[in-house]
C-alpha cells in the first residue's frame, strides 16, 4: 500500500520522531536519575563546606578538576569508584568533563588543611609544575571556606582521612616543638625496621644525580627549598615546617628511609606521598640526590646487594 505524503502524514510523523527524541534523551535518563539513593559514603555538607562549594563554583575550578574516578584511573582518590548517589543532594552536579588538574572527587583528607593554604595561595609552593592560577586574592576567610569544601569531598570517607591527619599531625607538632633530635627520631621510628636497615642498592652516578636533581626541582623544592633546608616558599604556611635535610648527617638516614617516606610521605604533615608520582627508579635518585647534596652522607651501592639490574654499569 503506498502513502501519500498529506500534510497531516507529515505532522503525525514529526510528533512520532520527537516524542522518540524527548523519550531517550529526556523522559527516561530523568527516570533513572530519579531512582538513584545515597551512596554509602553520602552525607549532608556543613554550611561552611557549602560555602566553600560556591567558591569553588565562582572560580571555575570545575573547568579544570572533575569529580569522579573512573576504573581505568590511577591518580589520587582511584581506590574508589566514583558512584551517582555519591552525589544525589547536589545541584549542579560538578563532575565535570575536563582533567587539566587532578580528579577531587576523593580528594578529602588526602592532605592536611595547611597543605591546602599553601596550595591556594600559590599552587607552586607545593606543586611546582602546577599551572593552575594562585587564588590567594580570595583572602583567608574564603580560603578556609575553599579548604572546609575541599577537605569533604569523598564525605564520610573523607571525613575518616582528615581525622586521621588530624591525628597525626598532633603527634608530628608535639615531636617538632620537643627540637631536632627527638623530631627526627620520632619521624624514623614509624619507618619499619627492614627499611630504616636497608641501603640504597644503586651505586651513586652523576647521570642518576642529575635525575634526582629534576625530580627534587619538580616535586620537592617548593617545601624543602632549594638547598634542602625546609625553607621552601610554601614554608610560611606549613606546621610542623618541612624537614631541614642539612641536619641529617650521622642520625643513621639510610636509603631504605628516604625511599619509604618519599613513598608513603608523612601523613599529619605536609609530606604527601609520591607512590603514584614517582617510579621506583626516580624515588631511589632523589633519594640519593638529598643524601649527597643535603645530608652530605650516602650509603648508595652499599651492601648487602642482590644481582645487579642489567643497566648498572
Amino acid at each position: 500500500m503506498n502513502m501519500k505524503m498529506t500534510p497531516a502524514v507529515i505532522f503525525i510523523g514529526s510528533i512520532m520522531i520527537l516524542a522518540a527524541v524527548v523519550a531517550v534523551v529526556i523522559v527516561l535518563p530523568f527516570y533513572h536519575t530519579s531512582q538513584t539513593t545515597p551512596s554509602g559514603i553520602h552525607r549532608e555538607r556543613t554550611e561552611a563546606e557549602a560555602a566553600g562549594r560556591e567558591i569553588y563554583i565562582a572560580n571555575g575550578c570545575v573547568y579544570c578538576h572533575s569529580q569522579s574516578i573512573r576504573v581505568l584511573d590511577w591518580g589520587i582518590g582511584a581506590e574508589r569508584i566514583a558512584q551517582a548517589g555519591d552525589y544525589v543532594a547536589d545541584r549542579p552536579i560538578l563532575l565535570g568533563s575536563q582533567r587539566t588538574g587532578p580528579d577531587l572527587s576523593q580528594e578529602g583528607g588526602e592532605h592536611p588543611d595547611d597543605w591546602h593554604m599553601a596550595h591556594f595561595i600559590n599552587p607552586r609552593y607545593t606543586s611546582p609544575l602546577s599551572i593552575m592560577p594562585a587564588f590567594k586574592f580570595l583572602g583567608e576567610n574564603k580560603l578556609e571556606l575553599l579548604t572546609a569544601y575541599v577537605q569533604s569531598l569523598g564525605f564520610k570517607a573523607a571525613d575518616k582521612r582528615v581525622a586521621r591527619q588530624k591525628k597525626w599531625k598532633e603527634a608530628a607538632v608535639e615531636a617538632y616543638e620537643k627540637g631536632p633530635v627527638k623530631n627526627v627520631e620520632w619521624i624514623h621510628e614509624h619507618v619499619p625496621k627492614p627499611w630504616r636497615e636497608l641501603p640504597n642498592p644503586y651505586p651513586t652516578s652523576e647521570a642518576g644525580l642529575a635525575r634526582g636533581h629534576k625530580v627534587y626541582q619538580d616535586f620537592c623544592i617548593g617545601c624543602h627549598g632549594p638547598v634542602g633546608d625546609g625553607m621552601g616558599p610554601a614554608q610560611p604556611y606549613i606546621y610542623p615546617p618541612p624537614l631541614n635535610f642539612t641536619i641529617l648527617k650521622d642520625r643513621g638516614i639510610s636509603g631504605g628511609i628516604l625511599y619509604y617516606q618519599i613513598m608513603n610521605g608523612i601523613t599529619g604533615t605536609a609530606m604527601p606521598y609520591f607512590k603514584k608520582d614517582l617510579e621506583s627508579e626516580k624515588i631511589w635518585e632523589v633519594g640519593n640526590y638529598v643524601a649527597e647534596y643535603f645530608i652530605n652522607q650516602s650509603d648508595a651501592g652499599a651492601e648487602p646487594k642482590g644481582i645487579d639490574a642489567a643497566y648498572e654499569p
